[in-house]
């Protein structure tokens, strides 16, 4: 099973259709309202506006697994988004990205690209996995890991075929 044939939902609940983003870059991402690393949705929609028209999408996937950081409904987190950051990226279904009912889009991404020391949880909101147009988890970023890190990577990807 490809990355893309996994099932997603809008924040509203609504089929997302994965498959329709083959052949683009993908920063996945668990995000949170009340994290401390949350401004960072300014810098995933900066670098969103900088690179979509070259196949670039970040698609946001607000958990409340870490400190009930984000307690609110998909939808109320959207509007959050929209009007405190201007995010105008997808922002998906709420989500849990660990345990037994951790969304299978998320268990795709720990196996492919585990963290530090092989270890396959997510410590934390804001932890990214970038994925190559071919379906493929070139890397996974922790939430410390700046944006030049990611801008790095990301242009590495978008030049590869």
């Amino acid at each position: 099973m490809s990355l893309h044939d996994h099932d997603c939902h809008t924040f509203r609940g609504e089929p997302f259709n994965l498959g329709a983003l083959r052949g683009q870059v993908l920063l996945i991402v668990n995000v949170a309202s009340r994290c401390g690393f949350t401004p960072q949705l300014r810098d995933l929609e900066r670098l969103y506006r900088r690179y979509r028209d070259r196949g670039f999408t970040v698609l946001a996937f607000p958990c409340n697994q870490f400190a009930r950081q984000s307690p609110e409904s998909a939808e109320a987190f959207c509007t959050f988004g929209e009007q405190e950051y201007g995010v105008t990226f997808p922002l998906l279904e709420k989500v849990k990205v660990n345990g037994r009912a951790a969304h299978p889009l998320f268990v795709e991404l720990k196996r492919a690209a585990p963290g530090m020391l092989g270890t396959k949880m997510i410590k934390w909101n804001f932890t990214k996995f970038l994925v190559g147009r071919d379906g493929r988890v070139i890397r996974r970023f922790s939430p410390r890991d700046g944006e030049a890190a990611w801008i790095e990577a990301l242009e590495r990807a978008l030049d590869e075929d």
